[in-house]
């Protein structure tokens, strides 16, 4: 396995990415988009595992999505739909390089798992699967409860250690998040546990039972944040899923 590091410019922003590169590749690409805050080190555990069984992962960080992030872009000005192009960017650079014949699999935990769902929607095409761990589908609904139409919106606030900006309220709040899922006939994946106090799991079963092609996996006594013993599950299957990807 080889681990690259690359920089990636797209509009005026340059997405920090890793590119995991198996020895000898079976065929495939796992894009793995963290959730909020997050960082490109949390799937990296995950993405040598499946560089090590022949499958190409990439990680990044989204731009202004994380007080981590180092392009210099404000967390006050990422939205779902700036984060959603960050995706875009990484995506096309994977398919420069792999060109149409290899398979393209959106992984999105969290928040990343509702951009990766934005991104489903607009290029399906070039997608052969999503899996989707823990998916905040709930965030549109989330803001829409703490300013409700017709609320003044701050400037600027600070949610859970990182500081909004009023872009990402007034946006999120025009979000459907299960929009056009009854269109998208990639197969679909989605992890969840029953005790996630974040994103309740009917969030999951109502993605699940809308997509034309999905299965959902319930952890019992999970939360948002799985275990270890979860997740090497989770990456077992998403191993499993790309293959049979493969053999279609």
């Amino acid at each position: 396995m080889r681990i690259a590091e690359k920089q990636i410019a797209r509009h005026g922003r340059t997405v920090d990415a890793v590119y995991y590169i198996p020895d000898a590749p079976h065929g495939g690409t796992v894009i793995f988009s963290h959730g909020y805050n997050g960082h490109k080190s949390d799937f990296a555990r995950e993405a040598e595992y499946l560089a090590k069984n022949g499958v190409c992962a990439v990680t990044y960080t989204f731009c202004g999505g994380s007080t981590r992030d180092t392009s210099g872009f404000p967390t006050q000005s990422m939205t779902l739909f700036t984060e959603r192009d960050d995706l875009f960017a990484v995506m096309d650079d994977v398919l420069a390089a792999q060109g149409t014949g290899g398979t393209l699999v959106l992984f999105g935990g969290s928040q990343g798992g509702m951009v990766s769902v934005l991104a489903a929607r607009e290029r399906a095409a070039e997608i052969g699967g999503l899996a989707l761990l823990f998916p905040a589908l709930c965030i549109p609904d989330n803001w829409r409860t703490f300013y409700p139409e017709g609320t003044p919106l701050p400037p600027e606030v600070d949610f859970w250690g990182m500081k909004l900006g009023e872009g990402f309220i007034r946006t999120v709040r025009t979000v459907d998040a299960y929009e056009g899922m009854e269109r998208f006939i990639r197969p679909v994946r989605l992890f969840h546990g029953t005790e996630d106090a974040v994103v309740p799991l009917a969030y999951s079963e109502r993605a699940a039972a809308l997509f034309p092609h999905a299965e959902l996996t319930v952890y019992p006594g999970e939360g948002h944040g799985f275990s270890r013993e979860a997740m090497d599950d989770v990456v077992r299957r998403l191993l499993a899923f790309v293959r049979d990807l493969r053999k279609k």
